[in-house]
């Protein structure tokens, strides 16, 4: 087993060292550069859909709302609370800068994705409009590149059952036993129950559980977030500083942080904030696909601002917590980091973060089950529904009991090879893209023009 783990390290460095951070990256401000920053300056355009989106206009399976919600379902999770204070422990306060950066140009490519998503959707057998990555590339880019799409899918089906069934599982688990001193076998079963009532309703149900449930999850975590911060508002300048000046310059060992060099820092940053946001994943797109929309570029909008609040609005706060309140220098590692941040303000601050993380990874494993559900369709048909839905929900108490060092690993190396054919795919349809945003606003322009 150890000998595995250690070639699966190496093979999960090898992948998420610089060439694929620097495509991830690239793919961005190419799509940001060929669409003039439409994604910055349309930021307001893409809320004012966002609260429109509410109810449907045009077919579909759930509303524009619910297919964002359903999308930062999957990406509000253990990174935003753990992957933040993984990346500032070993990289430093300035990985969260660089967090920021990774972010303002994912919202070109979750843009993107979302709008060839609704362009190339399809109908399947059961009347669903199903969608992502392997059917963009199909369609889009025509049979001979069929290939790419199918291994997209492949990965997509079974890189879930790491990252957001078997890990989440394994992470609420622990966070009860140490808070609650709940068995992780009764946490497992518990939370195997609880996805199934949600997961056989299908995406109407993933989506209308996700349209209250994320809304409430991330507004309460960054009330509590917010009154650590406020707590430190003298200091906030300082801290801003800090986090600028250390993604620039090497960090010296303080406290119980070792030090880190700028490549470190932007190491840490660019691969925690894609793991958070999913930019150029090609998850996200999955459920964009569902969503009751007239138009690909309104999704699209709609979608690049899932980018925008997970990084640089939920994991600026954590962020902040960390570096106000000197946690970062604390010698404490992932969740105990935040955790200790919160609890130099607020009583039982351990408490509250344990129960963010429970209600963060239940909603990754429902959003993610549905990435990995189509996916699975795509490859075999519709009958694979069932197996697939029955495979998850037995997985997950399984991932409560056992030890996941090697399924972390493996699942960072499946991550990995989504996000590939997805970006070589949207670099390839990006005049498509460019196309129907030009022509979206344009037809915006000559409507506003004619109204009274």
């Amino acid at each position: 087993m150890e000998l595995a783990i250690e070639y699966a390290s190496r093979l999960s460095n090898l992948l998420w060292g610089e060439p694929l951070m620097a495509l991830l990256l690239g793919t961005g401000l190419f799509l940001m550069l060929r669409l003039q920053g439409m994604p910055l300056r349309k930021l307001g355009y893409g809320f004012s859909q966002l609260f429109a989106g509410r109810k449907s206009r045009g077919e579909g399976d759930i509303t524009p709302f619910n297919a964002l919600m359903t999308s930062l379902s999957a990406t509000i999770g253990t990174g935003n609370i753990a992957g933040v204070a993984t990346a500032i422990g070993i990289g430093g306060p300035g990985a969260l800068f660089w967090m920021w950066c990774t972010a303002l140009v994912g919202m070109a490519t979750k843009y993107a994705e979302a709008v060839l998503a609704v362009r190339y959707r399809e109908v399947d057998e059961e009347g669903r409009r199903v969608g992502g990555p392997m059917y963009y590339i199909k369609n889009g880019l025509g049979p001979k590149w069929k290939w790419l799409g199918t291994l997209f899918a492949i990965f997509g089906t079974l890189a879930g059952f790491g990252l957001a069934n078997t890990v989440q599982s394994n992470s609420v688990a622990n966070a009860l036993r140490e808070s609650f001193e709940v068995p992780v076998l009764v946490t497992g079963v518990m939370l195997a129950v609880l996805v199934a009532m949600v997961l056989l309703g299908g995406i109407k149900r993933i989506g209308n559980v996700a349209g209250k449930l994320v809304p409430f999850m991330a507004l309460s975590y960054m009330a509590c977030g917010l009154v650590v911060v406020l707590f430190h508002f003298t200091e906030i300048p300082a801290a801003v500083v800090t986090i600028v000046e250390s993604a620039f310059t090497p960090v010296s060992a303080v406290g119980g942080f070792a030090g880190a060099s700028v490549w470190l820092a932007i190491q840490l940053g660019v691969a925690r904030g894609m793991f958070s946001n999913e930019a150029g994943l090609g998850s996200a797109p999955i459920a964009h696909a569902a969503a009751q929309t007239d138009s690909p570029v309104r999704q699209g909008v709609v979608a690049m601002l899932g980018t925008f609040i997970d990084t640089l609005i939920v994991c600026t706060v954590t962020g902040l917590c960390i570096v106000l309140t000197g946690a970062w220098t604390s010698g404490e590692q992932g969740v105990n980091m935040t955790q200790a941040a919160f609890n130099t303000v607020l009583p039982y601050g351990d408490t509250i973060i344990s129960l963010g993380l429970v209600l963060f990874a239940f909603t990754t494993m429902l959003g993610w089950s549905y990435y990995g559900e189509r996916c699975a369709e795509y490859l075999f048909g519709i009958k694979a529904i069932l197996p697939f839905r029955v495979m998850w929900v037995a997985a997950i108490p399984v991932g409560a009991i056992v030890k996941l060092d090697l399924v972390w690993i493996v699942a960072d190396i499946l991550n990995a090879l989504m996000a590939i054919p997805n970006l070589i795919g949207l670099i390839l349809l990006s005049p498509i893209v460019v196309q129907l945003t030009r022509e979206y606003f344009a037809s915006q322009s000559r409507a506003a023009d004619l109204s009274p």
